[in-house]
């Protein structure tokens, strides 16, 4: 592929031109097109924004099972088998000490995540009054994720100081009747519509390899530009053993989750960054299970990043996470203040270790 094609994909991002469908398709498949020249098309539009900071968010599982829906891709779900740990939603003082980690740790956001369809008004009243103590104890911002809200519900966490609501649209919605049937893409639309009718910042995303066309992820990729998300979630399907999505079904057959590689991986949040350019652009669940040795290039495209894990499964240590962000030339943008101190204090101290002569001579143990 020619450096014009590249440089085009920059130059229409950045003055606010949308991809058409057949441009978005040869990103994600086009077998002419070449991963580096397109990570460095990605980076140009993303350095644009952020110039080269990373932010590193933190989740707390605040409330884990329980739920009755039935997204097949969530350890969660009603209709899962997963073996977790279900517990109610935690005590203040947990969240608390939890957002006082957070914020020590160098975090610049705290995301509050939830089980469940969607909070009552008491839950409502109650999550808006912890919200306040936690901007009111601690400079960092607060996002959460608590299901389907309405607007008199978003105003109510709005005014309580919250800075972001999460609810991923996670597909298209022709392929959303595959992933869920308890409630539906219209549902989680009008959720972030609720939450930007009262002036709330959204957070909302994708979930990529569910069985999913590269058209479904183009449609959501553009459906999440025309709602002008502030950040989104590039999630990577992770098969959970005992997830709906995890378990292929005889009766039905359903689609297979589709085969990830981190070249595909890589794709797809280059184009996510091409038409969504001022958004910020987490690479979240997955990235290390499904990226590999490829996983520090995500940082071309991508200005953020979960540390410590996601809602059930674990993730690479954050001293890890920080060491890779520094080794690739980036910095973290972080509510602490000594943030350059951070940097230095979390990284693994490792020695070089020798090898044995068991090692440098095998035949001698024979």
């Amino acid at each position: 592929m020619e450096t014009t094609f590249y440089q085009e994909l920059t130059t229409n991002s950045l003055q606010g031109e949308v991809l058409s469908d057949a441009c978005c398709e040869k990103i994600l498949t086009g077998s002419e097109v070449e991963l580096l020249p397109l990570l460095d098309a990605a980076y140009q539009v993303r350095k644009t924004y952020f110039r080269n900071e990373v932010q590193l968010h933190i989740l707390n599982n605040a409330q884990n099972g329980y739920c009755p829906e039935d997204c097949g891709y969530c350890a969660q779900a009603s209709s899962a088998t997963t073996n977790i740990e279900a517990y109610p939603l935690k005590p203040d003082a947990e969240i608390l000490e939890e957002a006082k980690r957070a914020y020590a740790s160098g975090a610049y956001r705290y995301c509050i995540v939830m089980s469940g369809r969607g909070p009552s008004p008491k839950r409502v009243a109650h999550l808006a009054e912890l919200i306040h103590t936690v901007k009111a104890h601690y400079p960092i911002e607060v996002c959460l994720s608590a299901g389907l809200i309405d607007v008199a519900s978003a105003h109510i966490l709005k005014e309580a100081g919250l800075d972001r609501l999460n609810h991923n649209l996670n597909t298209s919605e022709a392929h959303y009747p595959n992933i869920c049937s308890t409630h539906t893409y219209q549902d989680r639309m009008e959720t972030l519509q609720a939450a930007q009718t009262v002036g709330l910042a959204c957070c909302s995303g994708v979930i990529v390899g569910m069985g999913e066309g590269t058209d479904d992820l183009i449609k959501v990729a553009k459906a999440l530009r025309q709602l002008e998300v502030a950040s989104l979630p590039v999630n990577f399907f992770l098969p959970i053993s005992g997830t709906q999505l995890s378990e292929f079904d005889t009766e039905t057959q359903r689609r297979m989750p589709t085969t990830l590689t981190p070249d595909y991986c890589l794709r797809v949040l280059c184009l996510y960054r091409f038409l969504n350019p001022q958004a910020e652009i987490r690479v979240a669940a997955g990235r290390e299970h499904h990226l590999r040795s490829m996983e520090v290039m995500a940082l071309y495209p991508a200005n953020s990043m979960f540390v410590d894990g996601y809602l059930n499964a674990e993730g690479s240590a954050a001293s890890r996470t920080l060491e890779m962000i520094r080794d690739a030339g980036f910095t973290v943008k972080t509510n602490a203040e000594d943030a350059g101190q951070l940097n230095q204090d979390e990284i693994e101290k490792r020695d070089v270790l020798l090898k044995e002569l068991k090692v440098l001579r095998p035949r001698m143990e024979s």
